[in-house]
């Protein structure tokens, strides 16, 4: 798969990208889910895609994640690969098993007037905004799965009513072969 520069944002406009978080771990079963490292899986998807994203001129000016290990690690990894300062990642407790609602009020809560945000975080709530933001284009995002939505709105407060345009929507397995991997 051969990435294409995502269009730039004309006035008016923002960005939003929700990223799901790697696979993660159940070797230990009695670790909480919210200590889980990734799997080898995620460890292998969450550089590949960092770098599918890196591809297409991915540079977003805030990057939120929830605090669990899968989540904050995914981050990392993408982070990395895209050139973003590790220590801009933004931790937000509220994203952790967020509802959309809840993911919607820590966007506009954290991101003011920037216009190009990322959210990596958990489902179901991921993939509920997902489809709320893309329609039917959506059904689920899969781990370590990306939706980049372009939305034209006055601000962050307005994103629960609203729909966007899906300028991508890719998963792990759908990169893999693209890669190598």
């Amino acid at each position: 798969m051969t990435p294409v520069a995502l269009p730039a944002l004309a006035p008016g406009e923002r960005r939003l990208t929700l990223l799901r978080h790697a696979k993660s771990s159940w070797a230990e079963p009695g670790r909480k889910d919210f200590d889980r490292p990734l799997n080898e899986r995620g460890e292998r998807d969450a550089p590949l895609v960092g770098r599918y994203l890196a591809g297409l001129g991915f540079r977003p000016t805030l990057f939120l994640t929830s605090p669990a290990v899968c989540a904050r690690r995914t981050a990392q990894v993408v982070a990395r690969e895209i050139g973003y300062p590790a220590e801009f990642l933004q931790r937000e407790p509220d994203l952790y098993l967020a509802e959309p609602g809840r993911i919607c009020e820590v966007v506009a809560r954290e991101a003011g007037t920037l216009r190009d945000v990322v959210v990596c975080g958990h489902n179901p709530g991921l993939s509920e905004l997902a489809g709320q933001l893309a329609g039917a284009e959506v059904d689920e995002l899969p781990t370590c799965g990306v939706l980049v939505v372009r939305l034209t709105i006055p601000d962050w407060w307005a994103l629960p009513t609203t729909r966007g345009e899906v300028q991508l929507f890719t998963r792990p397995r759908e990169l893999r072969g693209a890669d190598g991997g």
